[in-house]
């Protein structure tokens, strides 16, 4: 076993579950990051464990700039960070159009999906950086589709925080490039998680699957598989850039 730590936020469930136990299975140490589901975390864990990995569940919601310093501070203890999987993010109530949106909301949306994948890659940034003393690592932040397509009339606001990280995937990569640290973004199309149930449409990816040209949705094995090439020496030419996993949506 490597010593190389992923901190991955949103771990316990979905596309965050997925990845933790790909990252495990390719020697990775696991933090995984939860919001509230301790359970779902700790099955997480106990699951990585059971294949000889290792792995601590540690509860941060990413809103707030305290939880992500003591993920960070958590993960410190636990070997030499190696890589971020900045994947926890929410969805609004879908249906909502923005003459409907409360200020309330939007300020949560851009707080869990934009400030806090920015905090938690400054974090890492001041560890894996050469400028800070680090060895390097990868930093892979979690788009959607809908940064391409706006999501009109289902949730604008929750686009709009994907194209502002479609933007500081770009920025950050060029900024860090030469510290030894590489920034990719993944943008998953229609993936079979409980993402759409939060927005009130448990069915949504289902129902829209006829309009992607592989006729089918994706899953979230699949969209981890991606995530951990990007963290791989195989993609050690590849920064700056967001790859779509969408079935060609």
């Amino acid at each position: 076993m490597t010593d190389k730590v992923v901190v991955i936020t949103g771990g316990s469930r979905g596309i965050g579950r997925a990845t933790a136990l790909a990252a495990a299975a390719r020697g990775y140490r696991v933090v995984v990051g939860y919001a509230s589901n301790q359970a779902a975390a700790n099955e997480v864990v106990s699951a990585i464990e059971a294949s000889n990995g290792k792995a601590i569940a540690v509860k941060c919601d990413v809103g707030s700039e305290q939880d992500i310093l003591a993920l960070f501070k958590a993960a410190d203890a636990f070997g030499t960070l190696g890589a971020l999987v900045n994947n926890a993010g929410i969805v609004g109530k879908s249906g909502v159009r923005v003459d409907e949106m409360s200020a309330e909301r939007i300020q949560q949306m851009m707080a869990v999906n934009v400030t806090g994948s920015i905090l938690c890659a400054r974090e890492a940034v001041k560890r894996m950086s050469t400028r800070h003393g680090g060895k390097g690592g990868v930093i892979v932040n979690l788009s959607s589709v809908a940064a391409r397509l706006g999501a009109p009339n289902t949730y604008v606001d929750y686009a709009a925080s994907k194209g502002a990280i479609d933007s500081f995937t770009v920025g950050l990569g060029h900024e860090v490039a030469g510290e030894g640290i590489r920034v990719a973004g993944i943008r998953p199309g229609l993936i079979d998680t409980d993402i759409h149930a939060a927005g009130g449409e448990p069915d949504r990816a289902h129902r829209l699957a006829h309009m992607v040209p592989m006729k089918r949705v994706g899953t979230a094995d699949e969209i981890a598989n991606a995530i951990v090439w990007l963290m791989s020496d195989e993609a050690s030419y590849v920064t700056s850039a967001t790859l779509d996993v969408s079935g060609g949506r």
